[in-house]
């Protein structure tokens, strides 16, 4: 009940939904004097969603910063939390998104020798299946690749980050070898996270990924003034994050 009220929840507080409702009520309320403050709502939400600048700022509050993997000292394994693809079902294929950078990174660290093996976190976010088994698929694509079948282990049960660290844990138990943890997740994501790990009894050192704050602060010109609608990805992104936390620490995962 948890997971399926938390994907509705995502839906409501997506900022791209309140710029449409105030959108709606502009054209529609017949009141004057409040069909006018719909308007300038509209625009203000747009104007302040739209923002690099803003959005990097208020990001930066909450994103774990990342970390040079010349400075990431050696650790048994690298945990890399799922929600990096989807399934193409009609070419029977993973499709990568931005998240994938997690795995793109874990490859690196592992190549590097700065992680003995790779633990891959995740079955589907989805609450129907829509042919997602990322863990499982994942490693075939490593495995493909000649990555040896016993460096890369998985957990293919969890749907979410609560679940991650639960299943990770006991998978983790069964290999008493393993005593030192990378967690590579999203650094907007890696809070929520770590959190949820150290709950479970397992303290991990953050290695986030898919960075998206502005960390030197050095702007370029048309950040301040150009608005990018893909800041409202963006920031629904960093909003579900925070909530999700907050939610979380309700529900005791945190």
């Amino acid at each position: 009940m948890f997971f399926i009220l938390s994907k509705a929840l995502l839906f409501l507080i997506n900022p791209m939904f309140w710029l449409a409702i105030a959108i709606v009520l502009a054209l529609f309320w017949k009141n004057e004097i409040w069909k006018k403050r719909m308007k300038w709502t509209a625009v203000g939400l747009f104007l302040f969603f739209s923002n690099s600048v803003i959005f990097s700022l208020f990001c930066g509050l909450w994103e774990v910063p990342g970390t040079k993997i010349v400075h990431v000292k050696q650790h048994d394994v690298a945990i890399v939390l799922g929600g990096m693809s989807d399934y193409n079902n009609d070419l029977d294929e993973l499709s990568i998104n931005r998240q994938a950078d997690r795995i793109f990174q874990a490859i690196t660290l592992y190549k590097e020798g700065k992680v003995k093996k790779i633990l891959i976190s995740g079955d589907s976010g989805y609450i129907t299946d829509r042919g997602l088994h990322e863990a499982r698929q994942m490693k075939a694509i490593l495995v493909k690749w000649g990555f040896p079948s016993e460096d890369i282990l998985t957990e293919e049960l969890s749907k979410n980050t609560h679940e991650n660290a639960v299943e990770s844990v006991k998978i983790l138990k069964k290999h008493k070898e393993l005593k030192s943890y990378l967690l590579v997740t999203s650094g907007t994501h890696m809070k929520r996270s770590l959190a949820c790990f150290k709950n479970e009894g397992l303290d991990c050192t953050p290695f986030s990924t898919d960075l998206i704050t502005n960390q030197s602060g050095n702007f370029h010109w048309d950040q301040y003034i150009i608005p990018n609608i893909d800041n409202f990805a963006n920031w629904n992104k960093l909003i579900k994050e925070s909530v999700g936390y907050l939610a979380y620490v309700m529900a005791g995962y945190v």
